[in-house]
């Protein structure tokens, strides 16, 4: 997703799953290739840019956050495409053309990450497994999130590897932090992987650390394409978010409530999901249809 993009999720609303996750779903993203870096990639994190060094550049950050800045430093240099990324695997994939977006064009051809691409990448290397799949909104309200930052703290708190995020209502920028005021981000079609100063204006929505655990209590993954979760637990309440495919989610408890029947199932089971605050029918989460080891909400 680009940042000068608005809100176009009506326009691809209908395209599918691991796509242009960085901020709006898109059509299924190219099979991701066999390495995660191109012949425009540096061999080094330290690689000088146009805005900086891009390294860790404060104290005080975990292992696994200064892990995940320097694989995302290791693709400084490498194109950004919408929806690349998002394959089967962490890694760089072709991309596809935003409609929204005349400088995506050339997507296609460009074998590389979007911003939330690059954020998955970076902490499938640095984490091992694949904590934070899904575009840029479900990267902000990922369950291996820590702490949470307001827009109105600015940079004070932060530390190299938290995510920085950019949405009004549904998130549809995110880049990695660096210290001092810096950051690492795949920004826009037609630009590559580089260090920025950070940009407190706008719509910027705020930050969080990630700590991802190797099994979250309560963390589950959903599956299936452009399945909305509701407000209450019923398919009749109101809307409230899309998940263009599978995400990893955390549930806070769950309930019989009103059957629904779809992929061929019927299960009256609802779980809630907290960070969205939002009831999701079990037919979505994978497991059983009642799920083991998720109290019942009250």
């Amino acid at each position: 997703m680009t940042m000068r993009r608005t809100a176009v999720a009506t326009a691809t609303a209908a395209l599918t799953l691991l796509a242009a996750w960085g901020g709006a779903p898109s059509a299924t993203a190219a099979p991701a290739a066999p390495a995660p870096k191109t012949a425009n990639t540096p061999t080094a994190p330290n690689t000088p840019t146009a805005a900086g060094t891009c390294a860790v550049l404060a104290p005080g950050a975990s292992a696994v956050a200064e892990k995940a800045v320097a694989a995302a430093c290791e693709q400084i240099g490498v194109w950004y495409t919408w929806g690349g990324g998002h394959g089967p695997q962490p890694g760089p994939t072709y991309g596809q053309v935003d409609p929204s977006d005349p400088d995506s064009a050339h997507d296609p051809e460009r074998l590389g990450f979007d911003c939330s691409g690059l954020v998955r990448f970076a902490y499938a290397r640095a984490a091992g497994g694949d904590p934070l799949t899904g575009n840029a909104h479900h990267q902000f309200h990922s369950p291996h999130v820590q702490q949470r930052f307001t827009a109105a703290q600015a940079t004070g708190p932060l530390l190299p590897g938290d995510l920085l995020a950019w949405g009004s209502g549904s998130i549809h920028h995110i880049a990695i932090y660096l210290g001092a005021g810096k950051m690492v981000e795949a920004r826009e079609s037609g630009t590559r992987i580089t260090v920025s100063d950070v940009r407190l204006d706008g719509d910027y929505a705020g930050a969080v650390r990630i700590a991802p655990p190797t099994a979250a209590p309560g963390t589950f993954s959903t599956w299936g394409t452009d399945v909305w979760t509701h407000r209450e637990p019923s398919t009749t309440s109101p809307r409230v978010h899309k998940f263009p495919g599978p995400t990893t989610v955390r549930i806070e408890c769950q309930k019989h409530a009103e059957p629904v029947t779809a992929e061929g199932y019927t299960n009256d089971a609802w779980s809630y999901l907290p960070e969205y605050g939002a009831w999701i029918t079990n037919i979505y989460i994978k497991g059983a249809a009642w799920l083991d080891g998720v109290r019942t909400c009250p």
